[in-house]
């Protein structure tokens, strides 16, 4: 009796593996996943946009209350967790409301300085306390009770790729739409019903790349099975070649880096620049960080409570983000580039009495990125005056409405595909600055554009010999110039009229003495001044 012909989605459902190329870059395996016409919704017709998005997953569930800590209640903050909870004095203030940990100063500085936005209480309604389905929730955007076996960002890809694999890669879409680093597959990137690769590790298979041939599969439902898998291995490396092409025609220029195998993330992001310098038109990047599960010792039992496992890896996520804005900085492309950060779940408000936090519901997001406005997005969560071991931060922020952001205001995806995708329409917050025209994304609204010329904090700060200066403009006259410590004026870096939006100017002191200085400037008969301190 002959079997049944295998549907060749099902069968890659059950059978295939997401792609792993054969190929290392840094230490790290590199997945690659394919794009085609329709995703030009999400990234844009080619040679329309060159955006990029690098999503940052924290493995583990974050603790929200002590990465971004509310000074407004910090009494409330010390009854519920009086063993782990930041000094008040060790709290990078961003404003008198809200601070940071000691071990994210460097991102602190960046929100202060117009580079990142802090997303207060992000999550989803009915929240899950499971690693394994919270994880799906937050990468599929579906509801807490529905299951879905797609990610936000798969749906796309599954649209836009009627016969894959034939076809792809092509003159017109020569470079896979996202690579992650690292070895765990994130379902983001699944399609509704096949995975949007293969795994590749024989070879046998790089030889068919290089040679251009699949070998024959007998003539049977299996075969023909066989067939597309082998063709899609070929597929596969041919993605690995302009990955690796990219990767040598660029290096990275920040020496703020951490030792290479120091600093998982850091590492990862270290390639993702890379590889978006040497001109790769890929368009989402998914790195990750793990460790985050602080059921015990989040702290440390014997110095202060700002020391321990939590602060060492939000340390690491400070230097490795910090490092990868310098690079981006410095090769060129950081107004091409944003990253967001998330965690399946937050930590419950109330700590236990191993020094650590249990499973909780909603936590902040960081966005970050020379194009984001920055600063604080959402109140910061109610704390009880009395918390139980039971005690959540109830959520502010849906985190779809993150996701919908992102879409719509950095790739431009269109309303009607966007509920396509996020299943549900959701609002947008303002996170990100909508450049025209060279952006060839839309216009933004006169409601939309900033109402008051502003001054953000120089990056890097302290720095040698340069660096750069953000500033925002409501599209009148205004005057940047820097002082030094005697108020004399040492030079003017902009001056004139600019058009209403973002953006910055770069102060060079190298023929200038170490010292503290001070950026002033003057629009609309209101003065702003921050200080930039040079070492040499």
């Amino acid at each position: 009796m002959s079997r049944p012909s295998i549907n060749r989605r099902a069968f890659l459902r059950r059978t295939v593996p997401v792609t792993v190329l054969p190929m290392l870059l840094g230490g790290f395996t590199v997945k690659a996943y394919g794009r085609g016409p329709l995703l030009q919704a999400l990234v844009g017709a080619q040679g329309e946009t060159d955006r990029v998005l690098v999503l940052v997953q924290l493995n583990g569930g974050n603790d929200g209350l002590n990465t971004v800590i509310p000074l407004d209640q910090y009494s409330e903050l010390m009854a519920a967790r009086g063993n782990i909870a930041i000094p008040e004095d060790k709290v990078y203030r961003i404003n008198d409301a809200t601070g940071l940990h000691p071990s994210l100063q460097g991102l602190g500085e960046m929100c202060r300085g117009g580079l990142l936005s802090v997303v207060q209480s992000v999550g989803y309604p009915s929240p899950n306390f499971s690693h394994f389905r919270a994880t799906d929730i937050w990468l599929t955007a579906s509801d807490s009770n529905v299951v879905l076996t797609s990610g936000w960002l798969g749906r796309y890809l599954d649209e836009e790729f009627a016969g894959y694999p034939t076809g792809y890669p092509n003159p017109s879409a020569p470079d896979p739409l996202a690579i992650q680093i690292g070895s765990v597959v994130s379902l983001g990137l699944q399609g509704p019903e096949a995975s949007m690769g293969m795994a590749l590790t024989s070879p046998t298979s790089f030889y068919q790349m290089v040679s251009g041939v699949v070998d024959t599969a007998p003539a049977t439902p299996a075969g023909h099975e066989l067939t597309f898998i082998r063709q899609v291995s070929q597929q596969t490396e041919q993605y690995a070649a302009v990955i690796t092409a990219a990767a040598g025609k660029a290096a990275n220029l920040s020496p703020l880096y951490p030792s290479a195998g120091t600093n998982a993330l850091a590492d990862q992001l270290k390639i993702v620049a890379q590889l978006i310098a040497g001109g790769l038109r890929t368009r989402i990047y998914v790195v990750n960080l793990g460790g985050f599960d602080t059921h015990s010792a989040q702290v440390s039992a014997t110095g202060g409570t700002e020391t321990g496992t939590h602060a060492g890896l939000l340390q690491k996520l400070n230097d490795a983000i910090l490092a990868f804005q310098d690079d981006l900085h410095r090769l060129g492309i950081e107004r091409r580039v944003v990253g967001m950060t998330f965690s399946e779940f937050g930590r419950r408000i109330k700590s236990n009495a191993s020094l650590g936090t249990d499973h909780g519901a909603a936590a902040p997001v960081f966005v970050f990125g020379q194009p984001v406005r920055g600063g604080v997005v959402g109140a910061n969560p109610v704390l009880p005056d009395v918390a139980t071991s039971s005690d959540n931060i109830a959520m502010g922020i849906d985190f779809r409405s993150v996701y919908a952001t992102l879409l719509r205001d950095w790739f431009g995806v269109p309303q009607a595909e966007l509920e396509a995708v996020l299943l549900k329409n959701f609002a947008s917050l303002p996170l990100i600055f909508k450049k025209s025209p060279d952006s060839k994304l839309p216009i933004v609204s006169s409601a939309e554009l900033p109402r008051e010329a502003s001054l953000g904090q120089n990056y890097p700060n302290p720095f040698n010999p340069s660096t750069i200066v953000p500033f925002t403009s409501d599209g009148g006259a205004l005057t940047i110039a820097v002082y030094n410590e005697l108020g004399q004026r040492v030079c003017i870096l902009a001056d004139g009229t600019f058009p209403a939006g973002s953006h910055e100017v770069r102060f060079d002191a190298a023929d200038l003495p170490a010292g503290t200085y001070f950026c002033r400037m003057t629009a609309g008969g209101k003065s702003h001044t921050t200080k930039l301190l040079l070492l040499k």
